[in-house]
C-alpha cells in the first residue's frame, strides 16, 4: 500500500497487556515429519490466579492448527482459546486505525517547522482517507517528511503469532504448563553423497537431515525428534510414491527405534530451529559399501527407433547389514560422485529413494550412457491363422525365479492373432566388455495374450507385463538379441 512509505510510524503509548502473558517459549522439543507436518511442545512456566484468566503464549507456529491444540497445567481446565495471527505491521496498524483518531506530523523541507494535526481515519483501502477538521484528506507518499503517531496498538494485533487460551484454575500460583499442537510449515528429508569407486566396486556414503522450517517463528534450543514417515492427516494427500527405486525391499530390522510403523532420527543435541532456515544435520557415514555399475534400457512396446538411443546408467547397492549401508534409509535424494584422473571427485548424477526398508536392493538411474546405445527395430509384424496361434499353445519361458517352465497355455477365442520379430542391437564403445540388461514392455501375459515363440538368448519374464534379457556386449563391439512374440493384439 501506497502509505507504506512514510517516514515514521510512532505510537504514543504501549499497548495494552493481557490479563497474563508469558515471557516466550519455554523447553520446547519439536517432532517433524515427511509431510510437512510438525508436533510442537513446549513446557512454560506460568503464574495462573485462581479462577478464570486469560493466558497468551507468544511465540507458537504462525501456521499452527488451533484444532490440534493440547494443554496441561496441574489443577487448570480450558474454557476457550483463541490464535490471533494478524501480525503487527504498518499495513495493518492503518487498518485497525480505521475510524480512530491519529496524529500526522509534517515538516517543512524549507524551514523545518513541525506541524502536528489530529485526524480521524476514514479508510485505508489502497490509501488512507483522513478526516482532519472540516476537510477531507488523502494521505499520500509524496516524499515530503510525514509521519504518522498512533495512541495505541490494537488489542487484535501481535509483533509475533500468539495462542490465547482461558483458562478456570482452582489455585493460584507458578507452575509448569505444557502447550502442544500440530503445525505446517515445517518439514525433513533426507540428502546422501555416496563417492563411487567403480574400479574398486565399492562407495562412500554420507548422510544429511536436511530440515526446512517456514512456520514463521524460530524455536529456540529445541529438543529435535525426525520421523521417518508419513502419518495419514485428513484433507491432505496422502498418496504413495512409486518411484522409490527399489528392487528388492528388506527384511532386516534395523537397530534404531521405532514409533508403530515409523523409524526414529534423534538429533543428538538441541538445536535453534530458525525461520526461512534450511539446516542440515549428519545422520550417517559408511564406508566401502559393496556397489556396481549396471546399464539398463526399457522398451516400451513394439516399435522402431530410427535412431539408436542411449541404455541407462545404473548404481546397484544394498541396504544390508553385511556388506551393505546397515540402516533404514529415510527418503531423499541420492547425489553421486566420481574421482576423475586427478583424483578430484565430480558429480556424474542424482535420483531419489523412498523410504527404504535395511536389506533392500536398491538401483539408481544416475544419468544415460555415452558408449552404449540400443537400436530397436521391428523386423517382422504379420497376421497368423488361428491354427498357427494354437500351435504356440505350447510353449517355454524362464520365470522370475530363473526355472524353466512348460505348459499348455489356456486357449480362448479370439479374431486377431500376430507374430511379431524384434532386432535389438546393442553396440558399446568402450575399452571393456559390459552386460546390458534389456527389458521388453508393454506386453501382457495377463489371460495369454503373449507368447514368446523364439529368442536367440534366454530372457526372463519379470512381471505380467515385461521380460528381460541380460545381453553381454564385447569391449568395442555389439550384440543383436532377436526374439519373436505371438499375440492377440
Amino acid at each position: 500500500m501506497r502509505y507504506l512509505a512514510l517516514t515514521g510510524l510512532l505510537l504514543a503509548s504501549a499497548a495494552t497487556p493481557a490479563i497474563s502473558q508469558s515471557s516466550g517459549q519455554g523447553d520446547v522439543s519439536v517432532t517433524i515429519y515427511n509431510n510437512n507436518l510438525a508436533l510442537v511442545q513446549d513446557v512454560r512456566n506460568l503464574n495462573i490466579p485462581a479462577g478464570r484468566s486469560v493466558q497468551s503464549f507468544p511465540g507458537v507456529s504462525g501456521q499452527i492448527r488451533p484444532e490440534t491444540v493440547g494443554f496441561n497445567a496441574a489443577n487448570t481446565g480450558i474454557i476457550e482459546q483463541n490464535f490471533d495471527y494478524d501480525l503487527l505491521s504498518p499495513a495493518k496498524l492503518m487498518e485497525k486505525a480505521v475510524g480512530e483518531t491519529v496524529t500526522i506530523v509534517r515538516i517543512n523541507p524549507a524551514t523545518g517547522a513541525e506541524t502536528r494535526e489530529r485526524a480521524k481515519v476514514l479508510a485505508a483501502n489502497g490509501g488512507v482517507v483522513l478526516q482532519i477538521g472540516s476537510r477531507i484528506e488523502v494521505l499520500r507518499d509524496d516524499r515530503l517528511p510525514t509521519r504518522v503517531i498512533f495512541d495505541k496498538v490494537p488489542n487484535n494485533l501481535r509483533a509475533k503469532p500468539t495462542l490465547s487460551v482461558s483458562l478456570n484454575s482452582s489455585r493460584g500460583g507458578t507452575r509448569p504448563a505444557q502447550l502442544s499442537y500440530l503445525t505446517g510449515g515445517m518439514g525433513w528429508k533426507a540428502d546422501y553423497v555416496a563417492l563411487f569407486d567403480e574400479n574398486a566396486g565399492k562407495m562412500d556414503v554420507q548422510g544429511w537431515v536436511t530440515l526446512t522450517n517456514n512456520t514463521g517463528t524460530t524455536f529456540g534450543n529445541a529438543k529435535t525428534l525426525l520421523v521417518a514417515g508419513a502419518p495419514r492427516v485428513t484433507g491432505r494427500n496422502n498418496g504413495r510414491g512409486r518411484n522409490n527405486n527399489i528392487r528388492r525391499a528388506g527384511t532386516e530390522s534395523a537397530g534404531r527405534e521405532a514409533l508403530g510403523d515409523f523409524y526414529l532420527y534423534p538429533l543428538a543435541n538441541r538445536t535453534t530451529i530458525a525461520n526461512a532456515q534450511t539446516k542440515q544435520v549428519s545422520f550417517l557415514d559408511v564406508n566401502g559399501v559393496a556397489a556396481a555399475k549396471a546399464y539398463e534400457y526399457r522398451v516400451p512396446s513394439f516399435r522402431t527407433f530410427e535412431e539408436p538411443q542411449s541404455a541407462n546408467t545404473v548404481l546397484k547397492f544394498s541396504s544390508s547389514r553385511s556388506g551393505g549401508l546397515g540402516d533404514a534409509l529415510p527418503a531423499g535424494t541420492v547425489r553421486v560422485y566420481m574421482k576423475d584422473a586427478s583424483g578430484q571427485p565430480q558429480f556424474i548424477g542424482e535420483n531419489t529413494i523412498g523410504h527404504t526398508p535395511m536389506g533392500s536392493e536398491l538401483g539408481l538411474t544416475t544419468g544415460q550412457a555415452f558408449d552404449v546405445k540400443v537400436k530397436t527395430t521391428v523386423e517382422k509384424r504379420e497376421r497368423i491363422t488361428e491354427s498357427k496361434w494354437k500351435e504356440y499353445a505350447r510353449y517355454k519361458f524362464t520365470d522370475s525365479d530363473g526355472q524353466i517352465s512348460t505348459g499348455s497355455a489356456s486357449y480362448r477365442s479370439s479374431k486377431n492373432y500376430y507374430q511379431t520379430t524384434m532386432r535389438y542391437t546393442l553396440s558399446n564403445a568402450r575399452a571393456t566388455p559390459i552386460t546390458v540388461d534389456l527389458v521388453q514392455g508393454g506386453i501382457w501375459y495377463w489371460y495369454d495374450l503373449t507368447r514368446i515363440v523364439s529368442e536367440t538368448l534366454p530372457g526372463k519374464r519379470i512381471s505380467q507385463r515385461s521380460t528381460k534379457w541380460s545381453v553381454p556386449v564385447p569391449a568395442n563391439g555389439s550384440t543383436d538379441l532377436v526374439v519373436t512374440f505371438a499375440t492377440r493384439y
